[in-house]
């Protein structure tokens, strides 16, 4: 039985087991759940050390696939233009759902909060700054790793501290560099009183800075920062320049093919790590939960299912009523018959949650079975299982939005819009392998300045939901060379 499992479907097994186990340890032995929670740290830090590679690597690679860009013609450009516009919608789709819903309004927040606990303020004269230190036995602060982007909150005082992260940061005690008003303005707070909170420091949104940032001083400065929207852009112009220069940039494109596949097969080795990290952050996320939530981590996971629910409809608005929609209009094919003929590539992408994966499939049911030619689906499918990816992206915005709300960061208009270019074209170079919605999420949050960390809170139900979209990506790949190949006939 045990020699007929594919290694995907072995990894798959293994991650529920590590979520049961997770909500095992979580529920029963909280204060060792929170001791395994460094391989969580572990498998998160290795994703993120991922990122700026691939993301290079991958957009690289799908924008010289496109061959020569003055040669495509009509095929290239419909294609194009039929893949921004799908992935587009599905983002916009995500946000308006996430908006209404609001799913993250109401889930504890992951940030430590102690409104009637006593604390003590001792200034560091050698050092400067002082250190903010719980007095009962009882209170301690179950997040140490905090660093700038986070302040303390005098909750008595109405006053804020900027953390200290260059300084030793315990269970107890929170070094700060400097308090300040909620007019910004430097003050020395009372020594002592009652009610302390940890929060993210709210951030100013400025679409033109935005603008600004895509073009760097420094592109390796960049990459150190983790800033991926400049990356991005520079991936796409440094692509479509590799396509025109003919035999001289071959080299460069093997060279990019080959740190993409090598990147790829990483990820795949990194997959198999993926029930230790999932157990370790579920196990940690929840056993914290268990500690200092009301009613214990299961309340937790029940308002997680609003979550769940918004993600589903998303994904199944777009697939219905947008995709479905245009394969009858734009397609001229009757829906239902096409879709039975794609069902088999449909039913591996969700057991595989793998487009790439899924290709050979798919370009046999679009050409065998529904009829679709060769030429167009020898272009359309492999290119999409590369660039196209529209339930990724709606997933993306959703999780952000998710996110913001969960620790109660409002978000602009700006912000949300910066959510919507990032989600579109963090999943022209999202993988088509399972769980790389999880390395291109952190593209999105870093560029509204959400807590990475975030990231745990979803991954509990994040296996499914990682199936379901890979399922609408290889479905929109699926419809788009229906329409492409229609109006490539017709003309």
């Amino acid at each position: 039985m045990f020699k007929s499992l594919r290694p995907s479907d072995i990894t798959l097994y293994l991650i529920l087991l590590a979520i049961v186990l997770g909500f095992g340890l979580g529920h029963y032995k909280p204060s060792v759940a929170l001791k395994i929670g460094f391989l969580g740290d572990v498998f998160l830090n290795a994703l993120f050390m991922l990122v700026v590679p691939l993301v290079v690597a991958s957009m690289v690679t799908g924008i010289a696939r496109l061959r020569n860009l003055k040669e495509l013609g009509s095929l290239g450009t419909r294609t194009l233009v039929y893949y921004l516009s799908t992935t587009a919608i599905s983002v916009i789709i995500g946000i308006i759902l996430v908006n209404i819903i609001q799913p993250g309004k109401g889930v504890p927040r992951v940030q430590d909060v102690h409104p009637e606990a006593a604390y003590r303020i001792q200034p560091t004269p050698l050092r400067g700054g002082s250190v903010l230190h719980l007095v009962d036995d009882d209170d301690r602060f179950y997040g140490t790793e905090y660093n700038s982007r986070f302040v303390i909150e005098l909750l008595d005082q109405n006053v804020c501290g900027i953390i200290d992260e260059t300084s030793c940061i315990g269970e107890k005690d929170i070094p700060v560099s400097y308090w300040i008003d909620d007019r910004g303005k430097k003050v020395e707070p009372e020594t002592e009183g009652f009610g302390v909170q940890i929060k993210l420091a709210e951030r100013e949104f400025s679409f033109l800075s935005v603008l600004i940032g895509l073009i760097p001083k420094n592109i390796f400065t960049a990459m150190a920062n983790n800033n991926i929207l400049p990356l991005i852009l520079f991936s796409l112009v440094f692509g479509g320049i590799l396509t025109t220069l003919g035999d001289k940039g071959k080299t460069v494109i093997d060279l990019f093919e080959g740190l993409n596949e090598a990147f790829l097969k990483f990820i795949r080795l990194l997959m198999y790590f993926a029930p230790l990290g999932i157990l370790g952050l579920v196990a940690a996320r929840l056993g914290r939960a268990e500690l200092t939530s009301e009613g214990g981590f299961m309340v937790e996971i029940t308002r997680m299912a609003k979550y769940f629910v918004t993600v589903l409809t998303g994904l199944l608005i777009h697939s219905v009523f947008v995709l479905a929609v245009i394969l009858l209009v734009f397609g001229k094919r009757k829906v239902w018959p096409y879709l039975t003929n794609t069902s088999p590539a449909l039913l591996t992408a969700f057991s595989t949650a793998s487009s790439s994966a899924t290709l050979p499939v798919t370009i046999e049911c679009i050409v065998d079975k529904n009829k679709v030619s060769q030429r167009t689906a020898g272009f359309v499918l492999p290119l999409g299982a590369t660039i196209n990816m529209d339930g990724t992206a709606l997933y993306e915005a959703v999780a952000a939005i998710f996110i913001a709300q969960v620790y109660q960061i409002p978000l602009s208009f700006s912000a949300q819009v910066i959510i919507f270019l990032t989600a579109t074209l963090a999943a022209i170079g999202a993988a088509g392998i399972p769980e790389a919605g999880l390395v291109t999420m952190v593209i999105v949050l870093n560029a509204v300045g959400l807590p990475t960390e975030g990231i745990a809170m979803i991954l509990a139900i994040d296996w499914l939901l990682d199936r379901c979209r890979t399922t609408v990506n290889v479905w929109g790949d699926s419809v788009g060379s229906a329409v492409i190949d229609y109006w490539e006939g017709k003309i």
